[in-house]
């Protein structure tokens, strides 16, 4: 099977499957590749930050976004354990506006999953342990971070039953999405097209 970018249900989702060639020695594959990216997407992920997130089972992260323009685009892998991925549409006038896309990533699918400026993210630790990469467009910056409640009702994200939901304070006291919706701070839909339309024109 050849690597392969396939988009999910909310504009600016991507899902990377690799081939893994596997042998007595164990496996290899590759886990990003910037061209295949950048064929789909239309620019380059310019990378300014490598995250590594260790999380036990029932450890809840996100929802988070950040500011558009420039936001911070994310390519998230599973290097070991597994994670239910979320993906929410949070772009105020986007069609799918409040929506919400659920991957597996796992150390067995090897899958990864491009999350464009603008969505919002989170996962769940499905795993007794779960190791999650992060490369990031740009640079964690406090002041343009922000936050949804992941057991929102209104979000209705629909979690896997039978575990814990483990939240940082942080996350545990967002606000809802209408009381971020109210308070100004999701990204408008418009603005993160004109910033991808300004990621194209730049490569």
């Amino acid at each position: 099977m050849l690597p392969r970018m396939d988009r999910i249900g909310i504009d600016g989702a991507w899902l990377y499957t690799p081939r893994v060639h596997t042998d007595q020695r164990g496996d290899f594959f590759e886990s990003f590749r910037a061209a295949d990216l950048e064929a789909a997407v239309g620019h380059r992920l310019d990378l300014a930050q490598f995250n590594t997130s260790v999380s036990r089972q029932g450890v809840v992260r996100g929802v988070h976004f950040a500011d558009v323009p420039p936001g911070q685009a994310k390519y998230v892998t599973c290097l070991s354990g597994a994670v239910l991925d979320i993906v929410v549409d949070v772009r105020v006038g986007s069609p799918r506006f409040g929506r919400w896309e659920a991957v597996r990533l796992d150390d067995e699918n090897r899958r990864g999953l491009y999350i464009a400026e603008g969505l919002g993210h989170a996962f769940m630790a499905l795993s007794e342990r779960a190791i999650v990469a992060y490369l990031c467009s740009t640079p964690y910056t406090p002041g343009r971070e922000h936050g949804v409640h992941p057991l929102d009702p209104a979000l209705a994200i629909d979690w896997p039953t039978g575990l814990t939901p483990v939240l940082s304070g942080k996350d545990a006291t967002a606000p809802t999405f209408k009381e971020a919706l109210d308070a100004g701070l999701l990204p408008r839909y418009d603005d993160c097209l004109a910033y991808a339309e300004e990621l194209r024109g730049g490569h």
